[in-house]
């Protein structure tokens, strides 16, 4: 008589197949010799390095796979929300300035209520600046060039979590000692963000999520710089094209 396989060893299997992996790969990936034949068949059991394996690469819950639970996963969500709202006299809520000396103790004092009161805050009365948290932040350094220069404010959405943020969006990261503007560029696993530079000249930085304490989704910046070059360009652009007429009018004359 066949022996029915124990409750872990089914779901094991059906973990494997949902992620479309082979025997071999999923051996691979979980540090197993060979494939996972044997565990499948009830021959050897689930070791607890495997079990580890299962909850970083996957979230599993251990208490779903053993058959005590009806979640599959683990809630691994960091909370990246902003940990102090502030208000405006007028009752509205305001948008905190950070200039670049303020954050450098910015993480620090990330739930400092004293601390919040003495930067400086203001309301921007735009449909899109409502129903939601923002803040600013002053740009340090070139390594955003040529879309962000130094001394240049962002302004900044507050996220939630990491995955409830598109992949490749500009943000303002605020880890535990830094604070960083970054394009964001996320990986399978949620356990690690890659923070790209825009200047080519600055290597991307490997973060894990649980170094973030607040995420903030660039929507717009402030600058008090203008591009002069902006208008000699257009100008050129439009000499090029008067050229460019003038030579095609001559040249119809000429075939006439």
């Amino acid at each position: 008589m066949k022996t029915a396989l124990p409750i872990e060893v089914i779901r094991f299997k059906e973990i494997r197949e949902k992620l479309n992996h082979t025997q071999q790969s999923f051996a691979e990936v979980l540090g197993v010799k060979n494939s996972t034949a044997d565990i499948e068949r009830g021959k050897s059991k689930i070791s607890g390095s495997i079990l580890i394996a299962l909850i970083e690469h996957f979230q599993i819950n251990p208490l779903w796979l053993y058959g005590k639970s009806t979640q599959q996963k683990l809630n691994t969500t960091i909370d990246t929300s902003p940990k102090v709202l502030t208000v405006t006299p007028e009752n509205n809520e305001g948008i905190v300035l950070v200039n670049v000396k303020a954050a450098a103790g910015y993480p620090h004092n990330i739930q400092d209520l004293d601390w919040y009161e003495e930067l400086p805050a203001f309301t921007i009365p735009l449909p899109e600046y409502r129903n939601a948290t923002y803040r600013g932040f002053q740009v340090e350094g070139d390594s955003m060039l040529p879309m962000l220069h130094p001394k240049e404010w962002v302004l900044g959405k507050a996220v939630e979590s990491v995955n409830s943020l598109k992949n490749h969006t500009i943000c303002i990261v605020v880890m535990h000692d830094t604070v960083l503007v970054k394009k964001i560029q996320k990986h399978d696993s949620n356990e690690h963000l890659s923070l790209i530079s825009i200047n080519p000249d600055y290597p991307p930085i490997t973060i894990q999520t649980h170094q973030i304490q607040e995420l903030w989704e660039v929507q717009s910046k402030i600058s008090s710089e203008l591009d002069e070059s902006a208008g000699n360009i257009a100008l050129s652009q439009i000499q090029q094209t008067l050229v460019a007429l003038k030579n095609e009018i001559n040249q119809i004359k000429n075939n006439n």
